[in-house]
């Protein structure tokens, strides 16, 4: 295996102590089956592959690609199970003007079939993206396994590690939200940060939670009602018996940078040191993930879907094989929790 250092590294061997089941449903994209030939050939988790055994074969056999004999095939057409998984998928929707026929027509969909192996427990968690669109990955997911309790809000981060260590934990940040919701509410912020810091102490147990709620002004520099949204969800959670720092609102060059913030936010105990940072929106999210993994040459894994009953995530569809490994180590950890 390729050396994973960093916290990929750290991730993938805290994946190997307690394995779990993850379904692949893009069987014939040749990332996905180099991605599972490394998962399975490294115990980092047992691999399992949705799709036809003989189109697998050939696929495999047309790229030497020598599948790990491990891995497990599960074919949709004439599956044994196929019409219990119909039944369950109509059973959950039939409020929504599901039909048993319509159940049976959509569960052909590898990435519906996989979704419901993850719901009747067959699999601990599912990865999906590398050729479908992040709405046909988690449209399934937000469907049949829904929401956590006291969660309303299923948002998605990106795991971030950037070289300059004296920031962020040893150069280690969650950014949120950065793939799903694309207006938050207060609501929705709430759940956001919520959902930001179970993902941060999954993930990365070496430091403690410290949220930025990020803004164009620091400490009433500026007045909009964009802002205020922002205050108003960091003083909701600082009333609350929460147990991780919060602080906002705050610039980007103020959460993170000792200096700025010695001027901009003296008294915070966040600023200069934020190690998950929240942003206002989608579009801010997004662009600046992407600004900070193309200019400042940081690992980005994700997007990592969050507050969801049981883990399914979502890939790029630029993604590498290394990404895919990364992704299925989390939603190992996920799994674990």
């Amino acid at each position: 295996m390729e050396e994973f250092n960093g916290i990929i590294g750290q991730i993938i061997q805290k994946a190997k102590e307690n394995v779990k089941k993850i379904v692949l449903p893009e069987s014939l994209d040749l990332r996905v089956l180099k991605a599972a030939n490394i998962v399975s050939q490294n115990n980092i988790a047992k691999i399992v592959l949705v799709g036809n055994k003989e189109e697998i074969k050939i696929k495999c056999k047309e790229n030497n690609i020598n599948l790990d004999e491990n891995i497990e095939i599960v074919e949709i057409e004439n599956n044994e199970k196929f019409e219990r998984y119909a039944n369950e998928f109509y059973e959950l929707r039939k409020n929504k003007g599901m039909t048993p026929e319509k159940a049976r027509e959509i569960l052909k969909d590898e990435v519906y079939f996989a979704t419901m192996m993850v719901k009747l427990k067959e699999a601990d968690g599912m990865v999906s993206g590398a050729i479908h669109s992040t709405s046909d990955t988690l449209r399934p997911a937000l469907q049949i396994i829904k929401a956590k309790q006291n969660i309303n809000t299923v948002s998605a981060f990106f795991l971030m590690e950037t070289p300059k260590k004296e920031l962020g934990s040893q150069g280690v940040f969650i950014f949120a939200d950065c793939g799903l919701v694309e207006f938050p509410t207060e609501e929705q912020l709430y759940d956001i940060v919520k959902s930001s810091v179970s993902s941060y102490k999954s993930l990365v147990p070496f430091d403690s939670p410290r949220v930025a709620m990020l803004s164009y002004s620091t400490k009433g520099s500026a007045k909009n009602e964009n802002i205020d949204k922002v205050i108003n969800v960091t003083n909701k959670l600082k009333s609350e018996n929460i147990d991780f720092e919060i602080d906002g609102e705050l610039q980007l060059d103020a959460a993170i940078i000792k200096e700025v913030a010695s001027l901009k936010a003296p008294d915070s105990k966040v600023a200069g040191n934020a190690n998950i940072l929240i942003f206002p929106d989608l579009q801010a999210g997004n662009i600046g993930y992407k600004l900070v993994q193309r200019f400042g040459d940081a690992l980005a894994v994700g997007p990592i879907t969050q507050g969801l009953n049981m883990p399914v995530n979502d890939l790029s569809r630029g993604c590498n094989t290394n990404d895919i490994v990364g992704a299925i180590a989390i939603t190992c950890l996920q799994a674990q929790e």
